[in-house]
């Protein structure tokens, strides 16, 4: 169990997404939380056996003892919309029980039903919505309607599963779109202007 059941009225946890009140949790033999790792290839199937246990236990596992209190999870990182977090590399996550214990400005793994996992930054929480954004600026921010989120993991910790480079990686990007945001700026005064 996440959750310890006396805390909430029976009336909400059944109110739960899929009734699912029961988070497939397993330890080592000294009692150290087992942290599930979901490979890049099993991302995609992940959406269907998250409530599994059978699954989850067949995911590849590691342990940090210093990693307590909650239950932790890795799940990739994908693309370079979260830099320093390379392609590659693995974000680890800590379950979140409920929408309340969400903080504007934390990182967060939303597995959802239309997206799948997505790692971002929450900007917003409204009452029916998140809004989200990836801390690379290129992109821009998005709703995520709180029916389609399946689970929430803050961020705990990540592992680089490659050196950083400085030549090739995201310092070198991050200037770009800043250049290109100035550029943007500099043609959108010039345009309020010409029609004065």
């Amino acid at each position: 169990m996440t959750v310890d059941l006396r805390k909430y009225n029976i009336e909400e946890i059944l109110q739960l997404p899929d009734n699912r009140i029961l988070l497939p949790i397993k330890v080592d033999m000294t009692g150290n939380n087992v942290i599930e790792i979901v490979p890049a290839k099993a991302s995609m199937g992940y959406l269907n056996g998250y409530s599994d246990p059978e699954y989850i236990e067949s995911l590849q596992q590691l342990i940090f003892p210093f990693l307590t209190n909650g239950k932790y999870r890795a799940f990739p990182a994908d693309g370079d919309s979260m830099p320093p977090h390379q392609d590659g590399a693995y974000v680890i996550g800590k379950y979140i029980e409920s929408l309340t214990d969400l903080k504007i400005g934390k990182s967060y793994i939303f597995v959802t039903r239309n997206e799948g996992i997505t790692y971002k930054r929450l900007t917003e929480i409204g009452k029916e919505e998140i809004t989200v954004k990836a801390d690379n600026a290129f992109y821009q921010p998005y709703n995520i309607p709180l029916e389609n989120i399946v689970e929430i993991w803050e961020y705990a910790m990540s592992i680089a599963t490659k050196e950083f480079d400085l030549k090739s990686n995201n310092l070198d990007n991050q200037q770009l779109i800043k250049m290109f945001q100035e550029i943007q700026g500099d043609l959108k005064i010039l345009k309020d202007s010409q029609r004065l």
